[in-house]
């Protein structure tokens, strides 16, 4: 294999369900030996199923783990913290979201990570942060939409607040850390130092809130529930076609020009309640039930094909079987498959160096040895840790 962006990056990885293991997998995929580290017990994703790929590994954690080694150790034992302290003197990048005060109780307090380890870049994922009135508390991606106001906004008008359909928090946040990360390793470069990368998922939940925070700062806005339409865009929206949704975005006046002539509506484009889009905006009902009456005289993929055709945005609204197996998504190479393996590519895509996926996930502690080995461990301390993972 040639050498990748991060060839030679040591990552140790003791995160567990989605925004850590996220972040160390896109390093992975571009070239970092990644290192993760589960407890005896396991990642409890391992078990968030069904589907399971086999008997140990739910499709949730086989999605978030590939190109990793694998390792198990007890850090509550001697022996487990022994071997961490090697670990962490032979990596690059330590990833955690473990509860706060939890690496202080194991002898590993910030300021001792820093002092023993000063070139270590430290990525730590937490719920709420550890300062302030929720520093410190626990939180999954849900409680982090809820808290935010991010669920607030999501869902119809005549509804509940909704959680938003995939883990967007928690998939953000592992991005977002991905990228301090090389932020840190850059600034490292500069100074020979490491340093502590902070991401939570509150900080990730409130920076997903535009346009509707920037709303609110401005004017006090408070923004309500709108389904898939926009609040501050018309027409731009899922509309009903004769054999099932798609969805139109007519983001300029052009736009709006154009679709009008394909559905055979030009006079709507001279009508003194649609002349611009904040007019749109504001009698959105009224065009929205026009517009309603004309799609669903259409096919739902004949119209998405006569409006891409004149330039108006608009798509089907695939569900995930349609979109996994759609000819674009095939050719852009978003669905990878190697030996047993399918999963989602990574999304950054580099034209010399490109992410690979070598590895599927590794059962529970199938690298123990081998890694210890590496670290010149003793054999005895090898043989205590991997005895105690069984």
């Amino acid at each position: 294999m040639t050498d990748q962006a991060l060839t030679g990056l040591r990552v140790l990885d003791l995160s567990r369900v989605l925004a850590g293991p996220l972040c160390s997998q896109m390093l992975a995929d571009h070239g970092a030996d990644v290192i993760k580290v589960e407890p005896p017990a396991g990642d409890e994703t391992r078990t968030w199923g069904p589907p399971f790929v086999d008997e140990h590994t739910s499709s949730y954690y086989a999605a978030l783990n590939r190109n990793k080694r694998n390792i198990v150790l007890d850090l509550r034992s001697d022996d487990g913290r022994a071997v961490l302290r090697r670990l962490l003197a032979d990596s690059d990048v330590l990833i955690e979201n473990f509860r706060a005060g939890t690496l202080a109780k194991w002898g590993l307090p910030d300021e001792e990570l820093q002092a023993s380890y000063p070139r270590l870049v430290h990525c730590r994922v937490t719920g709420f942060g550890l300062d302030g009135p929720m520093g410190g508390k626990p939180g999954y991606d849900a409680v982090a939409q809820a808290y935010s106001g991010l669920m607030s906004v999501n869902g119809e008008a005549t509804g509940p607040a909704l959680r938003v359909g995939v883990p967007v928090v928690d998939m953000a946040t592992g991005m977002l850390a991905f990228s301090g990360v090389l932020l840190a390793l850059r600034e490292r470069d500069v100074s020979g130092r490491g340093q502590v990368v902070d991401c939570s998922l509150l900080d990730t939940a409130v920076n997903l809130l535009h346009p509707h925070s920037a709303a609110y700062l401005a004017d006090g806005t408070l923004p309500v529930r709108s389904g898939s339409a926009h609040p501050s865009i018309a027409p731009y929206d899922a509309f009903p076609a004769a054999d099932g949704d798609l969805f139109i975005s007519a983001g300029n006046d052009t736009q709006f020009r154009k679709l009008l002539a394909v559905l055979g509506l030009p006079e709507l484009a001279d009508d003194p309640r649609f002349a611009s889009n904040p007019l749109r905006v504001k009698h959105v009902r009224q065009l929205r039930a026009l517009l309603t009456e004309r799609v669903g005289d259409f096919g739902r993929l004949e119209l998405t094909k006569q409006l891409l055709d004149v330039g108006v945005p608009a798509s089907p609204v695939n569900d995930v079987g349609e979109a996994l197996t759609d000819d674009h998504v095939k050719e852009r190479g978003l669905v990878v498959e190697r030996d047993d393996y399918r999963g989602i590519a990574n999304p950054i895509s580099l034209h010399r160096t490109p992410a690979v996926v070598h590895t599927a996930p590794r059962p529970a502690g199938a690298d123990t040895r081998e890694v210890l080995a590496e670290l010149g461990i003793e054999q005895q301390l090898v043989d205590r840790v991997v005895g105690a993972q069984r």
